[in-house]
């Protein structure tokens, strides 16, 4: 266990290739076309990243077409695709979906599933409550129910889509009802992983249901599948799309039971924060370097406005944010990959610091702009956008904030 974060040479370059790359595949002007396409983003440009890049799998295991390279590096590829507000399924596929299937212990559905994804083949979205760098199984809105067959799986025989319902009845798979808002980039994702309570006196009871018999589960959906009713959602933030999900009897597949689900979900809430986190930083990183380069090269009365006190100020406070950042995104990642800190303190303080910080920096940089920054036409309103979106993704830096007093003070106290 390295007990030192210190960026390999690989980063160096890997930062620098996908600087360049973003660069060149998301100009302003690109970002905007994407924003009004239906689709929201490039599929050529999404596989390019996969395919030609390979960094979209610096996360996943080798053999899963994975890297296994760790989140710090993933988180790298992320902070630079933020910077350029590159358009795609960042959180679905990859943040969310591949961080969700990486985690199961079904062999079997990590090698069919996620081999697409880090190609960029395939895309995901995650239909699953997650609040405060956490899943919230008592938000759950979707109920599956199991099909049992006339077999039984008591033998070992599995069931027509390969899942035994919790109490090992063979199934002839489950239907999922309900609804799910604020689904990240479900109106297109290919495969929907859903979190949904599975119903029956058979249930677990191990305390991730309601109390009542239920349980938690967690179910693949076909893109195509029968009853499923997607419906995009008008967001603040037009390059980052969101939908709202409708289930009507739509068949699924189980893919974890209880208690599996809620742990799989409950670290993907933690990694996903991390991971955001650096999205953040990368795009706040732009706003600094935007600003600082207009401020030297914008005159007022003659002079360059950088040469102003309170504009240095600005610049000033805008650095000290993105440093501070920064370091707490990646001590995030690192921790998460090297266990050298409790996981949930790590997610839930890389949000805290990173929201914060994203946002005071897009709005110090509108300032730093003055009236051109207001405009359409200039990009500091769509970082803007982006920031607090962001914010409120996974939960505000309030809720965060609050999660980590009583995570600190519950293990100052013994408990």
């Amino acid at each position: 266990m390295s007990s030192e974060f210190a960026w390999s040479a690989e980063q160096v370059e890997l930062r620098r290739t996908v600087r360049a790359f973003a660069a060149q595949v998301s100009p302003q002007e690109e970002v905007r076309r994407l924003m009004a396409s239906p689709l929201g983003h490039d599929p050529a440009v999404w596989s390019r990243l996969g395919e030609e890049l390979g960094v979209l799998g610096l996360a996943t295991d080798e053999e899963y077409d994975g890297v296994g390279d760790g989140l710090v590096s993933q988180a790298v590829v992320i902070e630079e695709l933020g910077r350029a507000l590159v358009c795609g399924p960042l959180l679905g596929s990859i943040i969310l979906g591949a961080t969700v299937l990486g985690g199961l212990s079904d062999k079997a559905a990590r090698a069919e599933l996620l081999p697409g994804l880090v190609a960029g083949r395939t895309t995901a979205a995650l239909a699953a409550p997650l609040h405060r760098g956490g899943f919230d199984p008592a938000a759950v809105t979707v109920t599956a129910t199991a099909r049992h067959s006339s077999a039984s799986a008591s033998d070992g025989t599995p069931s027509p889509d390969g899942t035994p319902s919790p109490d090992g009845t063979a199934t002839a798979g489950y239907t999922l009802r309900g609804s799910v808002a604020h689904v990240l980039d479900g109106a297109a994702a290919d495969l929907l992983l859903v979190a949904a309570t599975i119903g029956g006196a058979g249930a677990g009871t191990d305390g991730d249901g309601d109390g009542d018999g239920d349980a938690v589960g967690l179910f693949a959906v076909s893109a195509d599948a029968t009853g499923l009713v997607r419906q995009s959602a008008a967001t603040m933030d037009l390059t980052r799309r969101q939908a709202t999900v409708s289930f009507n009897d739509v068949p699924a597949r189980l893919l974890a039971a209880a208690p599996e689900a809620a742990a799989v979900l409950a670290t993907t809430a933690e990694t996903a924060a991390v991971l955001l986190a650096a999205e953040q930083v990368g795009a706040a990183q732009y706003l600094l370097d935007l600003s600082v380069e207009y401020a030297r090269t914008r005159l007022q009365f003659g002079r360059p406005i950088g040469s102003f006190q309170a504009v240095k100020h600005l610049c000033a406070d805008m650095l000290v944010l993105v440093e501070q950042a920064r370091s707490v995104a990646y001590h995030g990642a690192w921790a998460l990959d090297e266990g050298t800190d409790d996981p949930r303190i790590a997610a839930s303080l890389a949000q805290s610091v990173c929201s914060t910080a994203f946002t005071q920096v897009a709005a110090m940089a509108v300032q730093v702009h003055g009236g051109i920054g207001f405009t359409w036409e200039h990009p500091a309103h769509l970082y803007l956008k982006r920031a607090y979106t962001d914010a409120a993704l996974f939960g505000g830096a309030e809720a965060h904030q609050e999660r980590l007093a009583q995570l600190v003070l519950d293990d100052a106290d013994g408990h």
